[in-house]
């Protein structure tokens, strides 16, 4: 879908979807649980658990299908591999039956308990409820640090305004959800899509818990992979910024090449011209590198989406007095 113009869904029972992405989560699952259905049996609503199994390999994948043999509102979704926490929302998305669609990790430092006001929020008019992070207590200095320098760096960047200490923790109608399905790029930063959509949007704060069980699967490298994505997605700056810098340094090159010159020709002084002349070959190269780098991550992005790969691959899906579907492709 391109258009503008978004679906009109026909009226259903009001339901509630949960999307859940796990990977090797088996630790937490009991508790994630027993926490979502304590919150959502409270409410006067039908509603159904969507766990995308990203690949996971310590045993929840079984542990989950036992589940949604046994239960009629869990449904799992299995991808073919481990393809990101990127792609495994797209899936929820794509899959979710839900008047409102609400995602959340399965490590409990979002809290289940903040849901009937989301969906307060819903049904006073909010397409989108955002939940912003007042604290985070599971987070080490160094990660907290981090984010809110990198959220205020890519505000600066970005042409897309996107709130600040925010995680994927948050609800869509399904009118959002419609507009997130008719995006087609391969590449993807939720938090981008979420906040380019736009649509009438309430945001809630609330205090950020340790995880409940495990250990975190987003390491370093991953951090910094999704937040150049962030950047790289949503803003032309990084290219801008590298040609001004280019130039700004040839200026510099140049006018320091001709007062060496100058000093030389008028002073007679004995300057060490080849030392000087390496020393700003070398710092001109690095940022010619540099720049090169920032192109090629354009570029890499233009060829990932020119293969036209489907963001995941499913095989298989599980629930209730259903065989897992073979497998599919998106």
């Amino acid at each position: 879908m391109s258009g503008a113009l978004l679906p009109h869904f026909p009226s259903a029972p009001l339901v509630v979807t949960v999307i859940i992405p796990v990977f090797n989560e088996l630790a937490v699952l009991p508790v994630c649980l027993a926490r979502l259905r304590n919150v959502l049996d409270s409410l006067s609503l039908s509603y159904e658990l969507l766990f995308i199994d990203d690949g996971s390999t310590d045993g929840t994948s079984l542990y989950l299908d036992r589940v949604a043999s046994d239960m009629d509102a869990v449904r799992v979704i299995h991808l073919s591999r481990n393809f990101g926490k990127e792609a495994a929302m797209t899936a929820g998305l794509d899959y979710a039956r839900g008047d409102a669609v609400i995602i959340l990790d399965a490590d409990m430092q979002d809290p289940p308990e903040l849901i009937p006001d989301m969906i307060h929020a819903w049904r006073a008019g909010s397409d989108v409820v955002v939940m912003r992070r007042r604290t985070r207590v599971g987070d080490t200095w160094m990660k907290r640090v981090s984010a809110h320098l990198y959220y205020r760096i890519l505000n600066r960047l970005s042409e897309v305004a996107i709130p600040p200490d925010t995680g994927d923790f948050r609800l869509l109608s399904r009118r959002a959800v419609a507009a997130m399905r008719s995006m087609t790029e391969r590449s993807r930063y939720m938090k981008g899509l979420f906040a380019w959509i736009g649509m009438p949007t309430t945001t809630i704060l609330y205090d950020r818990a340790p995880r409940a069980a495990g250990k975190s699967k987003w390491g370093l490298a991953n951090l910094a992979k999704l937040g150049f994505d962030g950047i790289t997605s949503f803003s032309l700056s990084p290219l801008r910024i590298a040609s001004i810098a280019g130039a700004i340094i040839l200026i510099i090159g140049s006018v320091l090449g001709l007062f060496v010159i100058a000093r030389a020709l008028l002073y007679g002084e004995s300057i060490s011209v080849p030392l000087a002349f390496v020393a700003l070959l070398a710092f001109l190269s690095g940022l010619q590198l540099s720049t090169i780098g920032v192109l090629g991550t354009y570029v890499g992005r233009i060829h990932t989406e020119i293969k036209q790969r489907p963001v995941y691959l499913i095989q298989g899906i599980v629930e209730r007095a259903h065989m897992p579907a073979q497998q599919r492709q998106h």
